[in-house]
């Protein structure tokens, strides 16, 4: 079992202990977001290492499979997602148990269906909000901290959904809550934007999917390296939910066509084959910034330290204000 940091996270970091980084259980708050068949152990545990918070999907039968495998990887905190809309079963909570998870990341529906079952077996709930109506909603519903993303971020979305500028001091000012911020961050400065904004740590996507340990074909990764600050595209279209996604040529048509050409059934071609054509590529608007395949460590101990150094200079030029 790997327990040791690599070389790159192994400076202190600073003192900061926040919130987030409190009800986590991490040295780090940096957050991976629970991408489904991305989310796998070797990605989770390399988060987990570096000392963040790695997250397993549950959506697949590889993630479940995974929360068992990532043992073998790491002993510090990991957690997991369920979402909602997939897994509604309280059987999922068992799974949890067995395999030691403390953390659980709720999305994509209501979190009064799980939150008092999964407070009962002892775990920490967050819950991912994308409006400030679901934000209030999670918080009377009693979980623990919320994931607050912005429309920047890939995947399913609401169609009239805030950005991350708006959407998070919004949610900050309303919620007492430990706010996790997602939707536009890759780095130092945006996560130091992010704590400015109300956020008391922050999740990435993208940029963990372009990352070494992603389990991505390099197809898909480059696709995302060569996107610019347009590259992304909101598709709503009949009989497919919301999402933004690369725009590939396949997004492109079926943004002209009006209607769906390619099901979701052909991700895992996509992920893992490299068939840019076979379905549409989930990937966050901050993929116009992110330029080159890195270690999880570094992103990771890059973001961090970036941030406490914009966030210092920053106070240091409004001393003089």
């Amino acid at each position: 079992m790997s327990t040791d940091a690599p070389e790159a996270a192994t400076a202190d970091p600073g003192s900061l202990s926040n919130r987030v980084a409190r009800l986590l259980g991490v040295r780090i708050p940096i957050v991976q977001a629970p991408m489904t068949y991305i989310a796998c152990a070797q990605l989770a545990a390399a988060v987990s290492n570096a000392g963040g918070l790695g997250i397993i999907e549950t959506s697949s039968p590889q993630g479940r499979a995974d929360l068992k495998r990532v043992r073998d990887l790491t002993d510090r905190p990991v957690g997991a997602n369920v979402a909602l809309a997939v897994r509604r079963d309280p059987s999922v909570i068992e799974l949890l148990v067995e395999a030691g998870i403390s953390t659980v990341f709720t999305s994509s529906g209501d979190p009064a269906v799980m939150t008092g079952l999964l407070h009962d077996a002892g775990m920490t709930v967050v819950h991912v909000v994308g409006s400030l109506r679901n934000a209030l909603k999670a918080a009377d519903a009693g979980v623990d901290g919320l994931v607050v993303e912005g429309v920047e971020g890939g995947g399913f979305k609401s169609a009239r959904a805030a950005s991350t500028l708006v959407l998070l001091p919004l949610v900050a000012s309303r919620v007492s809550l430990p706010i996790i911020a997602a939707g536009g961050i890759c780095d130092g400065p945006s996560m130091a934007a992010a704590v400015v904004l109300g956020a008391e740590g922050v999740q990435m996507g993208t940029r963990m999917l372009t990352s070494r340990e992603s389990p991505l074909h390099e197809n898909f990764k480059n696709a995302v390296l060569g996107a610019d600050e347009t590259g992304t595209v909101m598709l709503s279209v009949p009989g497919l939910p919301t999402m933004r996604v690369l725009r590939t040529e396949t997004a492109e048509r079926v943004l002209a066509a009006g209607r769906p050409e390619v099901g979701l059934d052909g991700i895992p071609a996509l992920y893992f084959g490299g068939d840019m054509t076979a379905s549409l590529a989930n990937t966050g608007q901050v993929a116009g910034r992110i330029e080159r395949v890195e270690r999880v460590a570094d992103i990771v101990h890059e973001t961090w330290t970036g941030c406490r150094r914009i966030l210092a200079e920053a106070s240091s030029r409004a001393d003089g204000w």
